[in-house]
């Protein structure tokens, strides 16, 4: 995500390593005018929690105020969204082959979706310890709240097992290897995948390939893109720089610059939910 707010990570339990990635606390204060964030995709499918102002998406046809909790499940181009005053969220950054499951939902493609679900009840319990500054009490909750749901849930070992190879070659495996490294064919690894996830290995290995380059790119803005594309098993760098713009709307270089401007200037627009 993209906005100037200020951003914490919280350690995942070990029980939970296998389904999220990390929980983030994130604040801003942004005074009567309304702010944007610029939401970039990236591998992961995050749960949000939000306490304060009304936060909204854009479309087309305007904007549309979120319920919280909401889904921002895998993207594949930018998503924008609105607020105003002061507001604080509370996300779980999750494997997106294993949120929808943990839930027990349907996997879906829309990007920010609006759910039913008895998680919906944490939200008064959140709101109150986020409104009297205890966010590591939140945080608790939210955490023992999952390790809970997650003792009910078994998880795919072949999806486990998929999903680990993808993450550690940074999505540059073929879809051959990961189904080797999942003991499956590539038929059922395909089948689990996208039943689970909603898309398919090569479509989720793409955005963890983007979401490396951005990460990159924003934290090194001088990085050589050709060097990128080359680390990164892209055929070349305009096959790089194609994929970049599918994902982000922008070319690399222009990325690059934007983020090299922001960390002079800091922008009130502009900082990115950079993760590890």
């Amino acid at each position: 995500m993209i906005g100037k707010m200020q951003h914490q990570e919280f350690e995942t339990p070990e029980e939970l390593r296998d389904t999220i990635k990390c929980f983030w606390y994130n604040s801003g204060d942004f005074g009567d005018l309304p702010a944007s964030f610029e939401v970039l995709p990236d591998g992961y499918a995050e749960i949000i929690f939000y306490f304060g102002s009304v936060c909204s998406v854009a479309y087309p046809e305007g904007l549309r105020p979120l319920s919280s909790p909401f889904i921002m499940g895998l993207l594949d181009q930018p998503v924008h969204l609105h607020t105003r005053d002061r507001l604080e969220v509370i996300g779980i950054r999750c494997f997106p082959w294993t949120v929808f499951d943990l839930l027990g939902l349907p996997s879906g493609k829309d990007g920010v979706q609006l759910f039913e679900h008895p998680i919906v009840q944490l939200q008064s319990t959140l709101s109150g310890s986020i409104h009297a500054g205890r966010i590591d009490e939140a945080m608790a909750q939210v955490k023992q709240y999952f390790l809970n749901m997650r003792a009910g849930v078994a998880v795919d070992s072949l999806l486990f097992k998929a999903g680990l190879a993808m993450r550690a070659a940074n999505g540059t495996l073929p879809v051959s290897q990961v189904a080797a490294a999942a003991h499956a064919t590539v038929r059922t690894l395909e089948r689990k995948f996208k039943q689970s996830s909603g898309y398919s290995v090569k479509d989720v290995s793409g955005l963890m390939r983007f979401e490396q380059v951005r990460n990159q790119l924003w934290l090194y803005p001088n990085s050589s893109i050709a060097g990128l594309a080359h680390e990164l098993g892209y055929t070349d760098q305009s096959h790089l720089s194609r994929e970049f713009k599918r994902y982000s709307g922008t070319t690399p270089a222009a990325f690059a610059r934007k983020a090299k401007k922001s960390k002079q200037a800091i922008s009130d627009d502009f900082v990115a939910f950079v993760q590890a």
